[in-house]
C-alpha cells in the first residue's frame, strides 16, 4: 500500500517502546519503559556521489543537482531551483520573511536549517570530523561535501568553460568571473564585490574586527584565508617568490 510506505518514511529513526512491570523492594509492581531505536534503511543510492535516500523520488530530485536541471524559476530575480520547495524557501527572501529566530542573539533566518547552523556557531560545536585530514564541521552534509575534495568528485561544471567544482557555491563564484559583475558595493569606500559574503568580510576591516588570530604570534586577520597564508610564514614556506631576486 502506498500510504503504508509513506508512513514508514516519516522519520529517519523509528522508536519502539516496550513497557514491562517489575517488582520493586516493597513487593509492588512498577512500570519501566525502554526505548529501542531502529535505523530506517536508505536503499536508493546516487551513483555519482554516494548519497543514500529512503525514497526513489528523493533520489530523483537529488539527481537534478548532477544533471543541472532546474525547472522551477523565481519570477522576481530569475534564480532557478531543482524543486518547488526550494523555490518557496527562496521566495521568503524577497518577502522579507524570517520566521526562525535565534533565542540567544535575536538573529532571524528564512529557513530552519540556517538557524540550526547558526546555533552551532554559538556553541562552537563541530561534531563531524573528516577521517582523512581531521577538519571538523558543524553539519554532516558539510562533511559530505568536503569529502568530495578527497574523492576528486566535482559534480558542478561551468557551462561556459567546462571547469568543475565540488560545491555549488564555488561554481557560482566562478560564473561571476565570466560576467565581471560585482553587485555588492561597500557604502564606506565604494569597493564592489561579486558576493555578499565577500562584502561582509570587507566590512569587518572598516569596523576594525579581526576574528581570526594566529596561535603562534597573536596577529589577527579579518578572514580565515589570510590567516592560512600567514601561517605559511611560521611553517617556513614562501609560496610567492620574486622573479628577479627569488
Amino acid at each position: 500500500m502506498k500510504v503504508k510506505e509513506e508512513r514508514q518514511d516519516l522519520n529517519e529513526e523509528e522508536e519502539k517502546y516496550q513497557c514491562q512491570k517489575d517488582p520493586d523492594v516493597t513487593g509492588e509492581k512498577s512500570v519501566s519503559c525502554s526505548i529501542q531505536i531502529t535505523e530506517v534503511k536508505r536503499p536508493f543510492s546516487c551513483s555519482q556521489c554516494g548519497n543514500t535516500f529512503k525514497q526513489k523520488g528523493s533520489l530523483k530530485k537529488h539527481m537534478k543537482i548532477h544533471s543541472g536541471e532546474k525547472p522551477f524559476s523565481c519570477f522576481q530575480c530569475g534564480n532557478t531551483f531543482t524543486c518547488n520547495e526550494n523555490l518557496k524557501n527562496h521566495m521568503l527572501i524577497h518577502a522579507g520573511i524570517k520566521p526562525f529566530t535565534c533565542s540567544q542573539c535575536g538573529k532571524s533566518f528564512t529557513q530552519r536549517r540556517q538557524l540550526k547552523d547558526h546555533l552551532l556557531a554559538h556553541a562552537s560545536e563541530k561534531p563531524f570530523s573528516c577521517s582523512q585530514c581531521g577538519n571538523t564541521f558543524t553539519r554532516k552534509t558539510t562533511l559530505k561535501k568536503h569529502m568530495l575534495i578527497h574523492a576528486g568528485i566535482k559534480p558542478f561544471s561551468c557551462s561556459q568553460c567546462g571547469k568543475s567544482f565540488t560545491q555549488k557555491g564555488h561554481l557560482m563564484d566562478h560564473l561571476v568571473t565570466h560576467t565581471s559583475e560585482k553587485p555588492f558595493i561597500c557604502s564606506q569606500c565604494g569597493k564592489s564585490f561579486t558576493r555578499k559574503g565577500y562584502l561582509k568580510t570587507h566590512m569587518l576591516g572598516h569596523a576594525g574586527i579581526k576574528p581570526f588570530s594566529c596561535s603562534q604570534c597573536g596577529k589577527s586577520f579579518i578572514c580565515k584565508g589570510i590567516l592560512k597564508k600567514h601561517m605559511l610564514i611560521h611553517a617556513g614556506k614562501r609560496p610567492f617568490s620574486c622573479s628577479q631576486y627569488g
